[in-house]
């Protein structure tokens, strides 16, 4: 609980650090915006690997590696694409923020292929039975 106050402070700090000086360095604001998102995206990512453990060792009792294999995938993906959209966005790039969400996609449907394929086997194995 501490820790979500504590990246609260500093977004709000941030932002209205960026807030008072976008009037006279609009480059100091966005960097400013830019530096405190990655410092919360920085401590996210900290806290992503005790998760991302949890899944792995629950689905080594199940027997469904490749399903938790890309859900923590897709998570990272979402994650790092929307950290970087957003910055793209906060310095006035919403062409590029607008790319990045794509590419993200893209590549969350090709991690999920093999997943996607194993379910499509399943299915066609058990109308075949």
């Amino acid at each position: 609980m501490n820790n979500i106050i504590q990246m609260c402070v500093l977004a709000l700090a941030a932002a209205f650090c960026a807030v008072a000086l976008k009037k006279y360095a609009p480059e100091t604001s966005a960097v400013i915006a830019v530096a405190a998102a990655a410092l919360i995206a920085l401590y996210v990512l900290g806290e992503f690997s005790p998760l991302s453990e949890t899944i792995r060792s629950l689905s080594e009792g199940t027997g469904i590696q490749s399903a938790a294999s890309v859900l923590i995938k897709t998570v990272g993906i979402c994650a790092l694409a929307g950290f970087t959209s957003d910055a793209c966005r906060d310095t006035g790039n919403s062409s590029l923020a607008s790319k990045v969400e794509f590419a993200a996609r893209i590549t969350i449907v090709i991690s999920a292929l093999p997943l996607i394929n194993t379910v499509l086997t399943t299915v066609k194995d058990l109308l075949n039975v």
